[in-house]
């Protein structure tokens, strides 16, 4: 089983490759290509609405598929969608955005069967402490987000932002390394819906749809700040990227990791952490919006991690002490919820960015706080980012109260 783990874990870093290697590059992408934020911004949407469809397939149709050798497979495509997304500038120079899209959309499908059947492979695993076992699942995500943001921060530091298609070959070799583990290791059986009417009858309970919300929110107060920060550091806080990225989104990781580390370790009474953590990413994410310090605004998007580090896998939690004998189902319909979070909150920051930026309105309220529209675009999209972990505040209240009442 241990191999089995490992696989896992592997399979677990290439989605944090694949969700944060892009967010990375995008200023890259900016002044190399002439992308603008929203074409940016569609391609964190395209990775998101990716991985919804594959939940939403597997949600209904998961009894259709043969889930050990779909797990398998999982490391392989994402293989090949790097290789598309880092082999496409140099054979199609004149079109590189359409290489990002199609490489995006395959690796992104390997990271939506990720979400989907890794969690309840662990959960199928028998173990004295399955929430802690969950949690460090995840862990080892925000522990690869950190080892993401350090390699291609050094990369650009020492070979050239220019060069950029290296550092996506060079990644290949992580879900490789899965498919070698995967293919040596006995994948557990687990439980799907026997057909059609059964998830239909499923989808009529209200507390399924309270974890979906939960996780909703939790996504994407955790990816608006993984997605954007680094821009955001960069161009509205004035920040060099190379230590924005390293003591902004590279922290960010560091302490989202942290976090579930120490619940992995430690950790009890998740509906409190997710309470409080919710509370605490308002907090971050108003500061970082609002401050003119970028000290403090660094500290604020570094931090923010530690506050939605047990969002997801919190509300993951949460739904699998709801549903005990949920299966692939449960886990399938709580990743599109948390993929429909992770879609809609960064394309709205980039969408917002762009309507303010290029706004002749917004022009002398920039010059009256001494910034940019570019700046007062970025910030006003953060402030709007602060919404989700707002409402979360009161649907984690609500599960919080709901849980002690059943206690």
């Amino acid at each position: 089983m241990k191999r089995l783990k490992y696989a896992c874990y592997t399979t677990n870093v290439t989605m944090a490759i694949i969700s944060n290697l892009p967010p990375v590059l995008f200023i890259t992408f900016r002044m190399a290509y002439g992308i603008s934020y929203s074409l940016l911004g569609l391609l964190v949407l395209l990775n998101f609405v990716t991985q919804l469809g594959i939940d939403l397939i597997f949600s209904f149709f998961s009894h259709r598929f043969n889930i050990p050798k779909t797990v398998k497979y999982t490391p392989l495509i994402a293989t090949v969608g790097l290789l598309i997304y880092g082999i496409w500038p140099f054979v199609f120079p004149d079109n590189v955005y359409l290489g990002m899209v199609i490489g995006t959309i395959i690796f992104s499908a390997s990271g939506g069967l990720a979400e989907v059947l890794i969690s309840p492979v662990i959960a199928a695993i028998p173990a004295k402490d399955p929430d802690r076992e969950m949690s460090k699942l995840h862990s080892i995500y925000a522990w690869g987000v950190v080892f993401v943001i350090i390699v291609s921060t050094l990369f650009i530091l020492l070979v050239g932002a220019e060069h950029w298609q290296y550092l996506a070959l060079a990644f290949t070799v992580i879900p490789i390394t899965s498919s070698v583990l995967f293919s040596g290791s006995e994948i557990p059986q687990m439980e799907t819906p026997e057909r059609v009417s059964g998830v239909l009858e499923s989808l009529r309970n209200k507390t399924l749809w309270l974890c979906v919300i939960a996780i909703f929110l939790g996504g994407a107060s955790e990816l608006i700040m993984a997605q954007w920060s680094s821009g955001y550091l960069e161009k509205a806080v004035g920040i060099e990227k190379v230590w924005g990225d390293i003591f902004g989104v590279a922290m960010f990781g560091l302490t989202l990791g942290l976090g579930r580390t120490l619940y992995a370790r430690f950790g009890k009474n998740i509906t409190t952490v997710l309470f409080w953590g919710a509370v605490g990413a308002t907090v971050c994410y108003l500061t970082a919006a609002l401050s003119n310090i970028a000290l403090l605004g660094l500290l604020a998007c570094a931090f923010t991690g530690f506050f939605v580090s047990m969002m997801w896998p919190g509300s993951l939690v949460v739904a699998q002490n709801c549903f005990p004998s949920g299966g692939v189902f449960i886990f399938a319909m709580m990743a599109a919820g948390g993929d429909l979070g992770a879609s809609v909150g960064p394309q709205l920051v980039g969408v917002i960015t762009d309507a303010v930026s290029a706004s002749d309105a917004m022009t002398e309220l920039a010059q009256t706080l001494s910034i940019t529209t570019e700046q007062l675009g970025m910030k006003l999209g953060m402030l709007v980012g602060a919404l989700f972990p707002s409402v979360a505040i009161f649907v984690f209240g609500y599960i919080h109260r709901r849980s002690k009442r059943k206690a």
